[in-house]
């Protein structure tokens, strides 16, 4: 059986999505065989499918340059797989991960993954992003703010789709906030009438310069609409139109009143190609 593949996780169109990479079977791999994979497949993760002793299955995530703790669309793209190759059915299964045990809801061409409850920590001066993005224009009402499901990231509200498509990224400056901040990246986006919102996200601290679809961030992202903007069950949101790779992601909010208890994010993943191992 092949081991190694490539998907492309929430699609939009046939071009669409973000690129994973899915190594199955991965435990007899040492962690720079997992950071070498990763770095010559050049997807901004991969992720690599073991066994665990806590979990269904335990998934470790590499950058190209780097282990992270978590990462969604490598999340969406491995369990679509497993599910296509009928290694895992439609139920619930849990990933042991570095951000904690998940869980996954799977069925016949979704999946969804649990992410931790969020965690809101502070808001940040709009003058801080100045020199990170040319051409911006802030939101008038809302601020950024560090967020997380699982990794720490700053969501930053602009005024519009436009500013948002238009943005020009400095990213020296994007590292020196984020090691500041100790976040892993800067989502910045912008309310919209046909979907929640779109969304643009850039972690060039650990090797993604921008990430067509990022699972986790966009359900960080809900939970910043939900607190700040609009409570709702079910968010759609856009992302990777600005880099003509269209993106759909789902997030969803299990809630108390207005306490949220759970957060899920989910979509599709196709497969592009599959590769061996040699």
């Amino acid at each position: 059986m092949n081991q190694l593949y490539r998907l492309s996780a929430f699609p939009k169109t046939i071009y669409g999505g973000n690129k994973a990479g899915v190594y199955i079977y991965a435990d007899d791999l040492s962690d720079d065989q997992m950071q070498k994979i990763a770095k010559i497949l050049g997807y901004s993760e991969t992720a690599f499918v073991c066994h665990s002793d806590k979990a269904d299955f335990k998934v470790r995530f590499f950058t190209p340059t780097s282990e992270v703790d978590l990462c969604g669309h490598a999340t969406i793209a491995t369990f679509n797989l497993l599910r296509d190759l009928n290694i895992v059915e439609n139920r619930y299964y849990t990933q042991e991960t570095k951000a904690g045990i998940l869980m996954l809801d799977i069925d016949s061409d979704l999946v969804f993954m649990q992410q931790n409850p969020p965690v809101f920590s502070d808001f940040i001066p709009n003058q801080v992003f100045d020199k990170c993005f040319r051409k911006i224009k802030f939101h008038h009402k809302y601020k950024a703010q560090i967020i997380s499901t699982g990794l720490r990231e700053i969501f930053l509200p602009v005024s519009d789709l436009d500013t948002l498509n238009h943005l020009e990224p400095c990213y020296e400056e994007i590292i020196e906030v984020c090691d500041k901040y100790n976040v892993i990246g800067i989502h910045v986006f912008c309310l919209d009438g046909e979907v929640d919102a779109y969304g643009r996200n850039f972690a060039p601290i650990v090797g993604i310069e921008e990430e067509s679809a990022t699972g986790t961030s966009n359900g960080a992202l809900a939970c910043y609409l939900f607190k700040h903007h609009k409570q709702k069950s079910k968010y759609t949101l856009r992302q990777g139109y600005s880099m003509n790779q269209p993106s759909e992601i789902i997030a969803k909010i299990d809630r108390t009143h207005s306490q949220i208890k759970n957060v899920w994010v989910g979509g599709k993943a196709t497969l592009i190609k599959e590769r061996t191992l040699k």
